[in-house]
């Protein structure tokens, strides 16, 4: 046997009684540990991730414990590890560089799925990707949008990114701006908005919404409306209550015009001096 190679019986045989129980309490202490994160893993994880991503996932921190714990009682063993430290050191600084963007997306998926900014099912806008989140992986979240594409963004720009997730509130709000024409009842047309909006289920009274005179236009007085709905609703009640406010401020004989310019034409004076007035022709005295 060379000297390079460790006699296994050699080394059990060197052992003191000491060196025995430090090992084993080392490695029952890191079994207990990594049950313990485990077992915390799968219950604040079981209804946030993918079944076999967590069992991967787990696997991975159970194992990397252990080792850790017999890396700690190595040197209870008698045996030198320098050489394999010096060649584990310079694997790990390989697979280090190779694998950092994965490394990255993982530790970011697992804060991700640990602090909860997103769920699945909210809609939300990361960069320049807005659509409702389908899954949240370990390494990567899946966002569809709104035409129907599915988009693959890794976690670490998702948790590096500014996030706006339009459905964390219970409630979001829409505007509109109305213009009415000048001869109107601004007073009026407030009035019938109002009921128009009070008919609305999804319109919330508290917020309640707001309809002003915000500032009077060129061509119009213009009419802002401000409007609480819950978030899930929002869409479809923006698109909707529009058209029936437009349709009803018209059924009462609310004019909402088209832009308008009042043009002032002076009449140029002929070549002899005459000039043109509505009731016919006038001298200009000479």
């Amino acid at each position: 046997m060379t000297n390079s190679t460790v006699d296994i019986a050699s080394v059990f045989a060197d052992l003191r009684a000491y060196d025995i129980l430090a090992i084993a309490v080392i490695l029952v202490i890191a079994v207990i540990i990594a049950k313990i994160v485990t077992t915390f893993m799968k219950r604040k994880l079981s209804d946030r991730m993918e079944k076999y991503e967590l069992k991967v996932l787990i696997a991975v921190v159970w194992w990397t414990i252990i080792l850790m714990g017999i890396f700690i009682a190595s040197p209870h063993f008698k045996i030198d590890l320098s050489g394999l430290l010096v060649a584990g050191g310079i694997i790990a600084v390989i697979i280090g560089f190779a694998s950092q963007s994965v490394v990255s997306n993982l530790v970011s998926g697992i804060f991700l799925i640990l602090e909860r900014p997103v769920k699945i099912g909210d809609n939300i806008s990361i960069g320049d990707v807005t659509g409702n989140v389908e899954h949240i992986q370990v390494l990567s979240t899946i966002i569809r949008t709104f035409e129907g594409i599915y988009v693959r963004v890794p976690n670490e720009k998702v948790f590096t990114s500014n996030i706006t997730n339009f459905v964390s509130n219970v409630a979001r709000r829409f505007d509109y701006k109305i213009g009415i024409g000048y001869r109107e009842d601004a007073t009026r047309a407030i009035r019938i908005i109002q009921d128009v909006i009070a008919e609305e289920p999804f319109a919330l009274k508290n917020p309640e919404p707001s309809v002003f005179v915000d500032k009077l236009g060129d061509s119009t007085v213009d009419i802002i409306i401000r409007i609480w709905a819950p978030s899930k609703e929002w869409y479809d009640l923006k698109t909707s209550l529009l058209l029936k406010i437009k349709s009803t401020l018209e059924a009462n004989g609310v004019e909402i015009p088209y832009p308008q310019q009042v043009v002032w034409v002076q009449q140029a004076l002929p070549a002899n001096g005459t000039r043109w007035e509505s009731g016919g022709r006038e001298e200009d005295g000479r």
